[in-house]
């Protein structure tokens, strides 16, 4: 890591300075070429037939991010079951069920991303890497706590062991002694060269654990029976338990924010959490209003206000999360308050993830339409079978005016379900809700512009890509 960070400084000096470096030709140089030079002026007198034919043009392969950063995303997958721990085996169980079902991880991924790309480039960035490289000498670690142990992990001994005991009243003069030494696996990233920060690799595992935390939830408000090809939670622990086992990673998540000890990042991924109850809350809404609309479905009309309720509820539930965890990757990567050109950086990671999010969900509800159980999901038209009206089922609607009441309905009469899938495929619909997924991807593209260019970057637009042509 110290080496990294001497070579990313490097990377930061002005150019006034660079040029300093320039070429100057020396005595030696001279002697060279007047060695060189007869040597070259032969060489157009070589034999055609002995001239070896051009070789043709080596064709580029594109960045594979997941390659690029397969150190850190094993570590960030290896780990985070040690930052899941419980007093209670099946809510350890419960916590950990979703992790271990493969998954995209494409937030802790453009966590990832954003971090290498703006190593060495933001202001306060050699700052940050020789200060974690003093940490590092002294054992200061993420892991440790910031409060006493015996008030952190009171009546929780599955957590680092200490002279507190549990059965009697907590004394004030007793007093725990430092925590033991984190286990190996949370110890990597001082003993091996990772490309980001110890903190950004932090918020990769908090970033997963507040997405899977929110899955969980899901799970249990739509009823799901079905996550990623396996059982869900729900169906498999029940609710309440499932509900329980997200607050618990909600609260993990929340002690682990706290220790990167930057306030900035605090607020950021602290207001996601909010983000996503607004979004199941819209949501909800949106579905009493279709029943308060039943009984007059020609009132129940298609309005601008609904896509903008529409892209506004995809942000909340989806596009937030990605948003925010990249622009705080960039903070805690050295980006400080009132710099321009860190601001800018920082509101390139916000804006790349957003639009980024956003097209992502566009092809998740474009996906629902698909009759393949391999999704996922209990099977084709589960987002009509709970009633919601995504971008293909509204782009139907502008084109069939039927759609409208059984909207209004929430597909809840016979045969509506059917009824509204087959609008959907007969329509243009699926094909303008892929169309407005890639304006949103382009948008994103659009502002990497305004970050240096390194495979970091090459393999967010890759990533980009990935979310639009994905069929999963």
């Amino acid at each position: 890591m110290l080496q990294s960070c001497r070579v990313a400084a490097h990377t930061r000096l002005p150019a006034r300075v660079a040029a300093t470096n320039a070429f100057r030709p020396t005595r030696l140089h001279h002697q060279a070429s007047a060695t060189a030079t007869p040597v070259a002026e032969r060489a157009p007198h070589i034999s055609p037939a002995r001239a070896l034919p051009p070789s043709p043009p080596l064709e580029r392969i594109p960045v594979d991010p997941f390659k690029l950063l397969h150190n850190e995303m094993a570590y960030v997958r290896e780990s985070l079951m040690q930052l899941l721990g419980s007093s209670h085996p099946t809510l350890t169980e419960i916590a950990s069920y979703y992790f271990q079902l493969p998954g995209k991880q494409l937030r802790p991924l453009l966590v990832l991303l954003f971090s290498r790309a703006v190593k060495g480039v933001t202001s306060g960035y050699t700052e940050k890497c020789f200060a974690f490289e003093n940490a590092a000498s002294k054992k200061q670690e993420l892991d440790m706590p910031l409060s006493s142990p015996d008030v952190l992990n009171d009546w929780n001994p599955s957590m680092p062991n200490h002279s507190a005991s549990f059965s009697t009243v907590f004394s004030m003069p007793s007093r725990a002694g430092r925590p033991p030494d984190s286990p190996a696996s949370l110890r990597p990233y001082f003993s091996s060269q990772l490309s980001v920060l110890p903190t950004q690799l932090r918020l990769a595992q908090i970033t997963e654990m507040i997405h899977v935390a929110s899955l969980l939830h899901d799970d249990v408000i739509d009823l799901s029976s079905l996550r990623r090809a396996s059982a869900s939670a729900p169906f498999k622990f029940g609710n309440k338990l499932s509900i329980l086992a997200g607050d618990f990673m909600l609260g993990r998540s929340s002690a682990a924010l706290a220790r990167l000890g930057d306030a900035e990042v605090v607020e950021l991924i602290g207001t996601v959490i909010a983000n996503l109850v607004e979004g199941e809350i819209m949501q909800l809404r949106e579905q009493n209003e279709s029943d308060k609309a039943s009984g007059n479905a020609e009132e129940f009309a298609l309005t601008p206000e609904r896509w903008t309720t529409y892209l506004q509820k995809s942000y909340f539930k989806t596009a937030s999360l990605m948003a925010k965890s990249s622009r705080a990757a960039v903070v805690l990567g050295g980006a400080r308050p009132g710099v321009p050109e860190d601001e800018e950086l920082k509101d390139v990671a916000y804006a790349f993830s957003r639009n980024l999010g956003i097209a992502f969900q566009l092809v998740d509800d474009l996906l629902d339409y698909s009759t393949s159980a391999e999704l996922g999901k209990p099977g084709g038209g589960a987002d009509l079978k709970l009633g919601l009206s995504t971008a293909p089922a509204l782009f139907a609607w502008e084109e069939y005016p039927e759609m409208g009441p059984l909207i209004a309905r929430k597909f809840k009469g016979d045969g509506d379900v059917e009824q509204a899938r087959d609008l959907v495929l007969r329509s243009s619909a699926l094909d303008r809700t892929r169309q407005l997924a890639k304006q949103y991807a382009d948008k994103a593209l659009e502002v990497l512009e305004h970050i240096p260019e390194s495979d970091a970057r090459e393999g967010l637009a890759v990533v980009a890509g990935m979310v639009i042509e994905r069929t999963r």
